[in-house]
């Protein structure tokens, strides 16, 4: 029986898929129980799938890797396959620009085994960054998935917004497949498109609202790969818009129908109260600051998150009303047509 589950989520990783799988070939301590790596392909376009096969045909290991395709674009979709393929109880998440510690497999299934209540639980990640990162970075460094909460495991409590990353995430299979919905409301990364992040913190709110515990475990250590790239200007607004326009669905996960009427008034003073007092405080810095940029984006875009999604719905609702009122035309007309043919047939 297959215990734990390392699933690696790659999009166009034939560049970076290499480094992960030599470190999980090179894990320790892994040997009183049993394991397996999964790769699931995201659609993508380069030769990931070859550089899979090309380790497969290779590997000797007594844990297996095997190769899935996901064509529904979004990390979401393809953690979603992870799970739908996954052996082991428990399911380990790295993306392919994740580095595991050597012991990273072993701190991951001995956690699961002394916290059997804990639904979830996520990794201490270092920047492993390809450029210096700008001046007062560690204010948003949370949001690339960098996360040291020091020495001591510790338990996530109930406040909002703050849990683990999904890069090092460990699940337990089951607590997935009892609470977490078949669709996402948010896809997760799409190729390079940033608009639907939050998938992460979606997945783990349905765990917690469950009423499972969620830990931080700082024996599982990963390196996450920051390319140049991701810390441009460009990027990073980017980055902080999406997750801004992520902060409705989220936030409304927690309440019922009923109660949503009057949060969401709430939720609106305070983000417009927030954003007033932050650009007050930082307006002279904004445009050679991209620490405070990013900021902004983050509060305005959540002020905005809630038309954003609302405008979403109803064009959503009239490109369904336009299919059945398009099929319907073309019933009519199949049905008038067929009418006239018999008649014809009739008179004659």
């Amino acid at each position: 029986m297959v215990e734990i589950t390392v699933a690696i989520c790659s999009y166009n990783g034939a560049t970076r898929l290499p480094k992960v799988l030599e470190l999980l070939r090179s894990q320790s301590l892994t040997e009183h129980f049993s394991w397996e790596i999964i790769v699931v392909d995201n659609n993508s376009t380069d030769h990931t799938a070859a550089v899979v096969q090309q380790y497969q045909s290779n590997w000797s290991e007594a844990y297996p890797i095997r190769y899935y395709f996901e064509p529904r674009q979004g990390l979401a979709f393809a953690r979603r396959k992870a799970i739908q393929e996954a052996k082991g109880s428990l399911i380990g998440f790295l993306d392919d620009d994740n580095f595991p510690a050597s012991n990273w497999v072993n701190a991951a299934y001995e956690f699961g085994q002394l916290h059997p209540k804990a639904g979830a639980y996520g990794s201490r990640i270092y920047g492993d960054y390809e450029v210096e990162p700008p001046a007062n970075f560690h204010k948003i460094a949370c949001f690339l998935a960098i996360i040291d909460r020091g020495d001591q495991a510790k338990r996530y409590e109930l406040r909002p917004g703050l849990l683990p990353a999904g890069a090092g995430l460990v699940i337990r299979k089951q607590a997935w497949l009892d609470y977490v919905p078949e669709l996402p409301v948010l896809k997760g990364v799409c190729t390079t498109t940033l608009s639907s992040k939050g998938e992460d913190l979606e997945t783990l709110s349905y765990i917690r609202n469950a009423g499972l515990e969620i830990w931080y475990n700082p024996e599982m250590s990963i390196h996450h790969g920051i390319p140049k790239s991701r810390l441009e200007r460009e990027y990073l607004v980017k980055l902080f818009r999406g997750v801004g326009l992520s902060r409705y669905p989220i936030r409304m996960l927690r309440f019922k129908a009923w109660q949503k009427p009057f949060i969401i008034p709430v939720y609106i003073l305070n983000d417009l109260r927030k954003l007033i007092i932050y650009f007050i405080q930082y307006r002279q810095i904004l445009k050679s600051d991209i620490v405070a940029t990013c900021q902004i984006e983050l509060l305005s875009h959540s002020l905005f998150s809630p038309f954003y999604y609302w405008s979403k719905n109803i064009q959503n609702l009239s490109n369904l009303v336009t299919e059945a009122l398009l099929k319907q035309k073309i019933t009519t007309s199949e049905s008038e047509t067929a009418i006239l043919t018999a008649s014809k047939g009739f008179r004659h």
